[in-house]
């Protein structure tokens, strides 16, 4: 038993629960072996206190001490449920207002990702409907997609700006997503956006007008390191910058070409690398050598058509991974970890294990939340995912199914089933 029992306040007791899984130790990110090493409790129980884990075990271990401690006392019948970590979504857009449906249509009659954009579509699409949408309307929007996250079992997510593209919907994009729970990242350097001629010019602004105010707003930086997005000295000059504001360091690479994203990253010492659908040897061989995350998104793959990121030699070569959802408008319109884990299991060649370790315990490395979130452990905060399943496994098994009974965020029921 946790040594603050008795100390008081709200506490929540998750009883005979059919399974509780949660990876193992106490380091991120996991890597080899560890990625896979998870435990489970059969007929388990889970007690939290003051919104942290305070003891978890068998049930028959469990005792009298929570009843008779000081403060209340709330029990939450777990029968047939399988307790997991809370979820955690390291690479969301969340912040757009408007949708890409006719773009979608026009993409299955065979228009190519950059044809689209070379069209007018695209990033800048969505661009000129976040810049319209208005203060009220993008936190409305940011909320929304946050409950559709939450009632998938995505208790911690990021999200990006990047549809704003000049100074006061970069900022306002910002501010939604810190509103609405989620870790911040300024992603300044998108897309140019049409008022200026080329990508310096651009940069010369997003670093000089927008870097000094989105810098009190986001804990982090990221940049689209691709052809006809930023190469890489622009990324390289924006990410330096950035830095010396004081922000941890991302990358958008290798999602269609090779452009020198994962050495960059690594020269930066950056937490992410993300995409790598075009990842090679070479890149694989990199990684594995460094301890830059590589973020894979094959939903984001599967929705364009790519090539699936190279999952298998990336772990069998030692390297960090962490799973997200890419949850966008134009590439990836899916705000489900569920389906991303069974696209791991199924497309990345990923077991169930490493697929949950890479969306709990490294995707909260990549956000710089190791310590505090992605594993059911004493002192964790208490978010949990209480799945209607007989086995955890049903997470990546079960495709898109409607599995999740509950979820638990700081020791309080945020969502439920019989609630909704």
């Amino acid at each position: 038993m946790s040594d603050r029992a008795g100390a008081g306040g709200r506490r929540l007791l998750v009883r005979d629960l059919a399974q509780l899984v949660t990876p193992l130790g106490t380091e991120a990110p996991l890597r080899g072996a560890a990625l896979a090493s998870v435990g489970v409790i059969e007929d388990a129980y889970i007690l939290c206190e003051e919104g942290r884990i305070a003891a978890l075990g068998p049930l028959r271990e469990l005792g009298a001490a929570p009843r008779e401690a000081n403060g209340e006392l709330e029990e939450l019948d777990g029968r047939g449920l399988c307790a997991i970590p809370g979820l955690v979504d390291c690479h969301t857009h969340a912040c757009f207002a408007g949708d890409r449906v006719e773009e979608f249509e026009l993409r299955a009659t065979g228009a190519s990702y950059e044809q689209l954009q070379a069209a007018g579509g695209g990033i800048l699409a969505t661009v000129r409907a976040t810049r319209s949408a208005g203060e009220a309307s993008l936190k409305d929007a940011v909320r929304r997609h946050r409950g559709w996250m939450r009632r998938t079992g995505t208790t911690t997510f990021e999200g990006k700006s990047g549809y704003g593209l000049d100074l006061e919907t970069e900022l306002l994009s910002l501010r939604a997503i810190r509103e609405s729970g989620g870790v911040a990242t300024w992603l300044g350097a998108h897309a140019v956006p049409p008022e200026f001629d080329d990508a310096d010019a651009y940069l010369d602004f997003a670093l000089a007008d927008v870097l000094p105010q989105a810098a009190e707003l986001a804990v982090a930086a990221d940049v689209f390191l691709e052809e006809g997005a930023f190469s890489v000295d622009q990324a390289r000059r924006y990410l330096e910058a950035c830095r010396a504001a004081g922000l941890a360091l991302r990358l958008h690479g290798d999602q269609f070409n090779e452009q020198g994203a994962i050495g960059l990253a690594i020269e930066l010492g950056a937490r992410s690398v993300d995409h790598l659908e075009a990842t090679g040897d070479g890149g694989v061989r990199a990684l594995a050598a460094s301890g830059v995350v590589g973020v894979l998104l094959p939903a984001s793959a599967l929705f364009l058509d790519r090539p699936m990121p190279p999952a298998r030699a990336l772990v069998d070569a030692g390297a960090p991974i962490a799973l997200a959802t890419d949850f966008n408008p134009g590439s990836s319109f899916c705000e489900s970890l569920g389906v991303v884990s069974s696209l791991a299991v199924t497309q990345l060649h990923l077991t169930p294990a490493q697929a949950l370790s890479a969306c709990t315990v490294n995707a909260a490395h990549v956000l710089g939340l190791a310590g505090q979130v992605g594993r059911i452990a004493p002192g964790y905060k208490a978010d949990l995912v209480l799945l209607d399943a007989p086995d955890w496994r049903y997470l990546s098994y079960h495709l898109g199914a409607d599995l999740v009974a509950a979820v638990i965020e700081g020791g309080e029921v945020t969502w439920s089933r019989a609630a909704d």
